[in-house]
């Protein structure tokens, strides 16, 4: 297991650039369940699709890492 902290620093690095790099489309009030307003939804697609799906796919495996020795019987 000497190799899960370096996977957990690669996975921790990827997913800080994966969600830097999305596109925000709300306000500080939106985070507080205020709408702005617009009236239509922001529908992700191409690039910023396959960021969003990399993301939360990232953030699963970084969750898993962080709670495999939790689950490995020595």
């Amino acid at each position: 297991m000497s190799y899960l902290p370096y996977i957990q620093v690669a996975l921790s690095i990827l997913l800080v650039i994966g969600v830097l790099l999305q596109r925000s489309e709300a306000g500080l009030g939106a985070g507080f369940g205020s709408d702005s307003g617009t009236g239509y939804r922001f529908m992700r697609r191409g690039f910023e699709k396959t960021l969003f799906n990399a993301t939360i796919l990232i953030a699963v495996l970084f969750a898993l890492s962080a709670l495999t020795p939790l689950l490995v019987v020595r």
